[in-house]
Formats: C-alpha cells, structure tokens, sequence
C-alpha cells in the first residue's frame, strides 16, 4: 500500500508547471527528473514485488521440493533486503531533492504529494527491513528443518526425530524366525556347512 502511496502521489501530483508562462511539466523535486523517475520506479516494483510474494506465500504449503522452498525464502530474504536499500536511498534521494527545491505557486501546489512521497518512502524502510528479518527467521527455522519438511515432523520443535514405523512395537531377541506354515526344517541341509567364525 505504501508503494502505492508512493507511486501514485509522484505519477498525479509531482508534475506542475513552473509558472502559468510555462506550460512544460517539471519534476516538484527541485526539478530533477530522475528523481520523480526513481521514486515511481522503486514503488512500482515494490508493488509488483508484494503479488508475486503474496502468491507465494499462499502457495508456499503446496511447493513439494525442500529444495524449492528453500529457494523461495532465500529469495524473499534477497529481495525484501534489496528493497530495503532502494527505499532507503529513495527517501534519502527525494528528502535531499525537496529541500532544495526553490517554492513557487506551481510547485506549492504539488507540495502535500511530495511530502507524502518522501513519508511513506520512510515507512517503507521500516516495513521492508521488517520483511527482510521475518525471511532470516524463516530461513533460520528452515535449517532446523521444520519450515521446509512440514507434514514429516511433529509440531514441537523440541520433539525427537520420528523414527521408522516398528511394527507390533514387540521387539524380538531371535535374530531368524522359520517362516510360517513349515512344520520341521532340517537344520543341516545336505551340501552345506555352517562356516566356523
């Protein structure tokens, strides 16, 4: 959402004109073009960035391969790290730019919408780098194993591995049964001798 805030604010309002003169549009942040265009372009794919993770996570229980879900969480770790960055330097771009932008009727006009942009540029930081630690967490929960093998194990992580299903549960000390439905078997049959260990 605040990628939204932050997109849609620079696209509808951060382009005035100078004066009534002038009917070319300029950037409200001191002019400077690239900064409205950075501004749009971290918020669109950040935008694009929240579906594609979203969708992620709602099929994340279905993904079969430990291997592929390790790959997913290493990825939402990367990129939620990634935009991170970008937002900080976003904020830091646009902040810096709307200070030094010069006031006039035009650019008074587009003034809420830029600082709108540069306020949700900073809750941004805040909710991606919160992004970026709930995936370490995921992915530290994964090494236990438990994130990646959900339906093999049991949900205490302090519980013992299960082993192999043991039957009856009634071991035996007889390490050879004769099998079933024989009623005496020659202990020595012709031919072959039991080798002396």
């Amino acid at each position: 959402i605040f990628s939204i805030v932050v997109f849609g604010s620079i696209v509808n309002e951060c382009y005035v004109n100078k004066d009534s003169q002038n009917p070319e549009l300029l950037c409200i942040f001191n002019g400077n073009e690239s900064a409205c265009s950075y501004g749009i372009a971290v918020g669109i794919i950040a935008f694009f960035g929240c579906i594609f993770f979203f969708v992620v996570d709602v099929y994340f229980q279905q993904i079969s391969s430990v291997k592929d879900r390790k790959r997913a969480v290493l990825l939402d770790l990367g990129f939620s790290g990634f935009l991170s960055f970008l937002w900080f330097v976003a904020f830091c771009f646009l902040a810096n730019q709307w200070q030094q932008t010069t006031m006039s009727k035009g650019f008074s006009q587009g003034a809420d919408a830029a600082r709108a942009a540069i306020t949700f540029s900073f809750f941004s930081i805040i909710v991606w780098v919160a992004l970026a630690v709930k995936a370490l967490q995921r992915y530290r929960l994964g090494t236990d194993m438990s994130l990646f093998a959900t339906d093999q194990f049991a949900t205490d992580p302090n519980a013992a591995y299960p082993g192999y299903p043991t039957g009856s549960g009634i071991e035996s000390t007889e390490t050879y049964q004769s099998p079933p439905f024989t009623e005496t078997l020659d202990t020595n049959p012709k031919g072959y001798q039991v080798p002396a260990y």
